[in-house]
């Protein structure tokens, strides 16, 4: 079984909806990232591939590092992910460009109910997000 490395940015709005992307020819929703390039870290990978997937700029240290989370990729069959997730709560006004062909805002809660959603997001991101939240309203 083949491993795709990626960074990827898990943005929230104040509502707490998250914002996920639909790369041209697939039929899943990912959180907006990319593969690294050569000698590039996962922060500055994230950043440059939101960037030029969505006109977002942001800056390395505004990144709030969420891990490593490895499982299936959505997209390739047979494939695991490793992928280096980043939160961001910056208001951003993102564009489609580059290869994503949509963006939307979910909230976590649907988009765990989702099946369209990937992996990464319906199994481990969301639910993060969700248990985070029940933990701060418990106190």
């Amino acid at each position: 079984m083949g491993v795709i490395t990626v960074s990827a940015i898990c943005f929230e709005r104040e509502d707490g909806a998250v914002l996920t992307v639909n790369k041209r020819g697939t039929d899943r929703w990912m959180l907006p990232g990319g593969k690294p390039e050569a000698g590039e870290d996962a922060a500055a990978c994230a950043v440059r591939e939101v960037e030029e997937e969505l006109g977002v700029v942001l800056d390395e240290a505004s990144l709030e590092p969420m891990g490593v989370i490895e499982t299936r990729a959505a997209n390739e069959a047979g494939f695991d992910l490793v992928a280096t997730v980043f939160r961001s709560r910056a208001a951003i006004a993102p564009e489609v460009r580059a290869e994503i062909a949509g963006c939307r805002w979910i909230q976590p809660a649907d988009g765990i109910a989702d099946a369209a959603e990937a992996p990464l997001n319906r199994e481990h991101v969301f639910p993060r997000l969700l248990a985070e939240r029940e933990a701060a309203a418990r106190g």
